[in-house]
C-alpha cells in the first residue's frame, strides 16, 4: 500500500487529527489505526475535542485586530512590516489547526503558548490525583484559607523556593478558595483551589519543572475530569476541572498570562 518505510509515531497522529499528512502517509496511518483500535479511538476523542474548541472558541477569531497591529498603525510608527508579521501569521495558523487558540492575535503576540493533544504526564497526574482527593471536601478543602492569602503565599513560596502567585479569577466566576503544600517527589508542589457560585471547583497545581523554556498547552482528561498543563521559567503548571474544555482554556490562558506579570482580557468564557 505504501512504500514510505518509516513506523507511525506521535507526530503522525497528530498531523492526521490536524489534517497535513501526504494521502500516501494518511493512508498507512489510517491502515496502522485499523489494526490498533485503542489508538483509534483516541485519535477519535482528540479530532472531537479539536472541532468542539473551534466551535466554541470560533467567536474570538471573528473579533477586530487590535489597533496596534494594524498594518496603518504599524508603517505610522517606521517599523518594518514583513518580518514582525510573519511570526504572528504563523502562530495564528498554528492556533487554528489545533483548534486551541483560534484567531488569538494578541494573545500570540505575548506568545502565549498554543494547545496540543497529549498523554498526561507525570505533573498532570499529579494534580489530576489532588484534585479528586480535595476537591470533594466540604470541611478541609485547604490548609490556609483565602482570607490568610498573604501568608499563603509567602508559606508557598518559602516552601517551593520560588515565587508563588495567587492569580484572579474573578472575571470568570471564580474565587479563591485557599492552598495548600502537596509532596512532589523529594521536592513540594502548591495548590490553589477556586470555586464559582455553581460549586464548580478548580484548581492550580504548580511545581519546580524538570526543564527551563516554556512549552505549549497541553489539554488531558480522565473521565469527567479535564487540565491544561504547560511549562514555563523552569515550574510547571495544571489547571484542572470538572468543566468544558473551552472555559478551562481560557481560565488556564488568564493563569499563564498572570503568573508571567502580563495584562489579562477580562472575559467572560
Amino acid at each position: 500500500m505504501s512504500g514510505d518505510p518509516r513506523p507511525v509515531g506521535e507526530d503522525d497522529l497528530h498531523g492526521l487529527i490536524d489534517g497535513r499528512l501526504e494521502p500516501e502517509r494518511q493512508a498507512l496511518v489510517e491502515a496502522w489505526l485499523r489494526g490498533n483500535p485503542a489508538r483509534a479511538a483516541e485519535v477519535s476523542a482528540d479530532r472531537a475535542l479539536r472541532e468542539r474548541l473551534r466551535a466554541r472558541l470560533a467567536p474570538i477569531a471573528e473579533e477586530a485586530i487590535p489597533a496596534r497591529l494594524r498594518v496603518a498603525n504599524i508603517r505610522s510608527r517606521h517599523r518594518p512590516i514583513t518580518y514582525r508579521w510573519l511570526p504572528v501569521a504563523a502562530a495564528a495558523v498554528l492556533c487554528l489547526a489545533v483548534g486551541g487558540a483560534a484567531g488569538w492575535f494578541g494573545h500570540a503576540a505575548r506568545q502565549v503558548p498554543t494547545v496540543t493533544l497529549a498523554r498526561t504526564e507525570p505533573a498532570t497526574d499529579d494534580a489530576v490525583a489532588a484534585f479528586r482527593t480535595y476537591v470533594v471536601e466540604a470541611v478541609h478543602p485547604v490548609e490556609v484559607r483565602a482570607d490568610e492569602k498573604p501568608h499563603l503565599v509567602t508559606w508557598l513560596s518559602k516552601r517551593l523556593g520560588r515565587a508563588v502567585t495567587t492569580p484572579d479569577l474573578t472575571a470568570y466566576g471564580f474565587r479563591l478558595m485557599g492552598g495548600r503544600l502537596l509532596p512532589a517527589g523529594s521536592e513540594s508542589a502548591a495548590m490553589l483551589m477556586y470555586d464559582d457560585d455553581h460549586g464548580t471547583r478548580l484548581t492550580l497545581y504548580s511545581r519546580v519543572g524538570d526543564a527551563d523554556g516554556r512549552t505549549v498547552f497541553r489539554f488531558a482528561r480522565e473521565g469527567d475530569i479535564a487540565a491544561f498543563s504547560w511549562v514555563d521559567g523552569g515550574m510547571s503548571y495544571v489547571v484542572t476541572g470538572r468543566t468544558d474544555e473551552a472555559r478551562l482554556l481560557i481560565v488556564a490562558q488568564s493563569v499563564d498570562a498572570q503568573v508571567r506579570g502580563l495584562p489579562v482580557p477580562q472575559r467572560q468564557p
